[in-house]
């Protein structure tokens, strides 16, 4: 029983129209191997996640136990997205 003084509130779940389990860390690991460092990879994959949450389709064939993370993933492991330098995308 909670005190009167407390309301208890249920937290807003994040809306995706993938949904799925956790990313996979096999994944991960493939991934790893592509983009070395750790907080580039993170933002990475945060940025395609964002993109494919906004509406982006994905460049891979999903499957309904892949979240979105997973779809970001494997499109770097299948080289469908990649990171380039800043320099070379502004030249």
């Amino acid at each position: 029983m909670l005190p009167e003084n407390v309301i208890p509130f249920e937290e807003a779940k994040p809306h995706s129209r993938f949904p799925g389990s956790p990313m996979k860390s096999d994944l991960l690991d493939k991934a790893s191997e592509i983009v070395t460092d750790p907080l580039v990879l993170i933002n990475l994959v945060s940025q395609r996640v964002r993109q494919l949450n906004s509406g982006r389709s994905p460049l891979v064939p999903v499957r309904p136990s892949m979240g979105v993370a997973d779809i970001a993933l494997t499109e770097l492991i299948e080289g469908k997205i990649r990171l380039i330098d800043k320099e070379r995308a502004e030249a």
